[in-house]
């Protein structure tokens, strides 16, 4: 019992040297206090002087370093030394996490909220864009609508200055054999060429002129009754407005030449021409008329 107490001795005074070792000053520091006082406060007084704030507000961490019986450092340093050395420093890794992970957080949301800019204005001006070339064809439409409306005023002002100018557009000539009152079926047929495209047609008049061989007033009512059976077919036939048919009867009168230098002859036998003419307000609805013609019909 002794001799294991003996032995546990000197391993016990081993093992507490070194911790009242750093617990304990040094003897030359003890023997002379003025001097450690003064290597103290300097070196506080140089921390303070060489120590710079850091941004957010912190100062730097100081280690304490203790020398001891050890030299600089001490092999055998307790749990709670080193970990009230890390402490800080846990604590400032932690909070410098914090900022960067909220840094992480602005840059993202600064980059959404730029990339939501960019997109509305992206979609903005393709919406302008888009408003753009509407209104470009909206323009060039009304353009073309400008130009077919002056086009047209200009050929109303045409027909409306020569309203009551007839040009002739179609002729047609219809033989009678002496005695002979009624149309044959070639007659009819010419007839027929003739007023078919007058149709739903406006400003036209049909001129009817008959004339007959033979003296006096006899010649003329000969005459009139061949223009009637030519107005009574245009209107029970084709349904031709009266009012757009002119009828005379000239008798034996001399038929005006065909060419220029010609002389004019009466007829033999009886015969009536029928003269198309126009005014242009058929133009406003149907551009192109059909050249005039001339055909005779036995």
């Amino acid at each position: 019992m002794i001799s294991k107490f003996l032995l546990t001795l000197p391993l016990a005074a081993a093992l507490a040297a070194p911790l009242w070792a750093q617990q304990t000053p040094p003897s030359d520091s003890s023997s002379n206090p003025q001097m450690n006082q003064s290597q103290t406060a300097m070196p506080t007084t140089s921390t303070e002087k060489a120590t710079p704030t850091a941004p957010n507000g912190h100062e730097p961490l100081v280690y304490e370093r203790h020398e001891g019986f050890w030299g600089h450092l001490n092999p055998f340093a307790r749990k709670k030394y080193v970990q009230k050395q890390l402490d800080p420093v846990r604590g400032r890794l932690n909070e410098l996490d914090e900022i960067t992970a909220q840094n992480a957080r602005q840059i993202k949301d600064v980059d959404a909220r730029a990339q939501e800019g960019i997109r509305v204005a992206s979609a903005k001006a393709n919406e302008a864009d888009m408003h753009a070339v509407d209104a470009g064809n909206r323009a060039q439409l009304a353009n073309q609508t400008a130009q077919q409306a002056t086009v047209r005023l200009n050929g109303v002002e045409h027909v409306v200055e020569n309203i009551d100018q007839y040009q002739p557009a179609t002729q047609a000539e219809i033989r009678f054999k002496p005695g002979q009152m009624t149309l044959s079926a070639k007659a009819k047929q010419a007839l027929d060429e003739m007023v078919e495209p007058l149709k739903d047609q406006k400003g036209y008049i049909i001129e009817v002129q008959g004339f007959s061989q033979g003296q006096g007033q006899a010649a003329i009512q000969n005459s009139q009754q061949m223009a009637q059976s030519v107005v009574r077919y245009l209107v029970l036939k084709h349904d031709i407005p009266v009012y757009r048919i002119y009828t005379v009867g000239m008798g034996n009168a001399p038929i005006p030449a065909s060419t220029e230098g010609g002389k004019a002859q009466r007829t033999r036998g009886g015969k009536v021409e029928i003269a198309l003419l126009k005014n242009g307000a058929g133009e406003l609805a149907s551009p192109e008329q059909p050249p005039a013609t001339q055909s005779e019909t036995r």
